[in-house]
């Protein structure tokens, strides 16, 4: 028995964390869009006329004005930076196990 590792069950655990990291990315993309979407379609135009029965604190303005006009916006960005917040975790875990079965930037 050699102690090589076999590259053929390299490919294939470099297989198994690509699959892996894209289907954690699609997840956290899906969790993303539909916050948006709550926020800006929801909250600024379907739910907005039930949303203006309340003012924002301290501003006076209906809340469902303020989403339409700058909530969703707000929203958006932070929806961002969670995104970039967690893809730079996942990214770290990723190129750890990436390094651990040997095959970063190698064979595809």
């Amino acid at each position: 028995m050699s102690d090589t590792p076999d590259p053929h069950s390299a490919r294939q655990r470099q297989s198994a964390l690509l699959r892996s990291y894209w289907r954690k990315n699609l997840i956290l993309m899906g969790g993303c869009l539909t916050v948006w979407a709550l926020a800006g379609l929801g909250c600024g135009v379907l739910w907005a006329d039930w949303l203006n029965r309340w003012n924002l604190p301290g501003t006076g303005y209906p809340l469902g004005f303020w989403f339409a006009h700058q909530g969703a916006i707000i929203v958006f960005v932070l929806t961002i930076l969670v995104y970039a917040l967690i893809m730079n975790r996942l990214d770290a875990w990723h190129h750890r196990e990436l390094a651990h079965t040997g095959t970063e930037g190698g064979a595809q």
